[in-house]
């Protein structure tokens, strides 16, 4: 039952849910951390 409701939204997009900081420690739903190639 995931209509467009901001958690079934946060999910797609594989961030957390529970309103944690996503700019620094988003790590373990967004998988190993990926090199910035300036």
């Amino acid at each position: 039952m995931d209509l467009g409701c901001y958690r079934g939204l946060r999910h797609r997009r594989g961030l957390p849910v529970r309103g944690q900081r996503t700019k620094t420690n988003a790590r373990t739903r967004k998988g190993p951390r990926k090199p910035i190639k300036k």
